[in-house]
């Protein structure tokens, strides 16, 4: 039975507060190495990421959104209110850490936030265990595939270019960099732009505006323009933990790092895989700073970041199914 129209605009615009948080927290995923190597300025990198952010939502199709729309929960489970809970969840974890300069993975959050509402509010048998394995292989992709990649692409363009001048280098990958940040800023909206699209629609199904699950091109629309506004007000203070205080990076090490994540965000988006951009383009920047030595990388500051996605499950879960009870109680 549709639910209240009031309720319903509460929701999306939660959902939408979201989305804006996701484009502000993750903006540095697709700038932080092409503004710390100085090949564009803060302005053209935001300015850049948020059009390709907003193009990555449109132009990728909508496999992300199905999983996490209808392949997490069980919509004929949940209502509305797991969908607020949720959103504010994210929208307060979030808001915290960006404020302490810690990157987090809205993807955890997300699917955290959902999992702990939908428990507090039906049941462990609203959640859906093939949704969940997608989840679970993302957090593989997310974490060590990054890593990998940037790792393997490191060390041959290190003996490709062996014989090559250092000014050579610069002037060539600096732009390059360019094609790459571009990449990784399409890639980012193209896998979580995705994920609030899918929340957005499954607002609206519980709604009763949809009748089963799709996603209409004006969702697409509205969210990819939060998202790319949200980019635009760039998170300054991330930046700095992964730009410059994570390891040094040269234009060519930020080519790598930028190459090797976006490939493997790609890669998890054909597969409707929904993964953590975050974590990706981290470990990227770690395996692209390990190939010089080990100690190359401030692994104290890669600390910090872990601990903080590792605390993104538990306090999204445990924040959305208080919300949850609340909103039940008072709804």
């Amino acid at each position: 039975m549709p639910e209240s129209p009031l309720l319903l605009a509460f929701v999306l615009f939660l959902v939408l507060a979201a989305e804006f948080v996701n484009g502000w927290t993750d903006a540095p995923n697709a700038i932080a190495t092409v503004i710390s190597t100085k090949v564009l300025s803060p302005l053209q990198a935001v300015v850049m990421a948020s059009i390709l952010n907003i193009l990555g939502v449109i132009l990728t199709g909508t496999a992300v959104a199905a999983t996490i729309g209808k392949g997490i929960v069980q919509p004929e489970s949940i209502g509305l209110p797991v969908i607020a809970a949720a959103m504010l969840s994210i929208v307060i974890w979030s808001s915290i850490a960006a404020y302490y300069g810690l990157p987090t993975s809205e993807s955890h959050a997300l699917v955290a936030g959902l999992a702990g509402a939908s428990v507090a509010y039906a049941g462990r048998e609203a959640l859906l265990w093939a949704g969940w394995q997608k989840v679970i292989i993302g957090l593989g992709v997310s974490t060590f595939l990054g890593f990998a990649i940037a790792l393997v692409l490191m060390t041959s363009l290190y003996w490709a270019l062996r014989r090559a001048r250092p000014a050579v280098n610069r002037k060539v990958f600096g732009r390059l960099q360019i094609l790459s940040s571009a990449f990784m800023a399409f890639s980012h909206g193209g896998n979580d732009g995705q994920k609030f699209i899918g929340v957005f629609a499954l607002a609206l199904v519980l709604g009763g505006v949809l009748p089963e699950f799709q996603v209409p091109l004006w969702v697409i629309l509205v969210c990819g323009i939060i998202m790319g506004v949200g980019t635009a007000f760039g998170g300054w203070r991330i930046i700095r933990t992964m730009g410059f205080r994570l390891t040094k990076l040269e234009p060519v090490h930020g080519f790598a790092a930028e190459t090797a994540a976006a490939s493997a965000i790609q890669l998890a988006s054909h597969f409707g895989i929904p993964v953590s951009t975050t974590h990706t383009i981290n470990t990227a920047i770690m395996g692209v700073g390990a190939t010089r030595r080990f100690s190359a990388v401030r692994w104290g500051v890669g600390r910090n970041m872990v601990t903080a996605w590792i605390l993104t499950f538990p306090i999204c879960a445990v924040l959305a199914a208080g919300f949850a009870l609340l909103f039940r109680w008072l709804f």
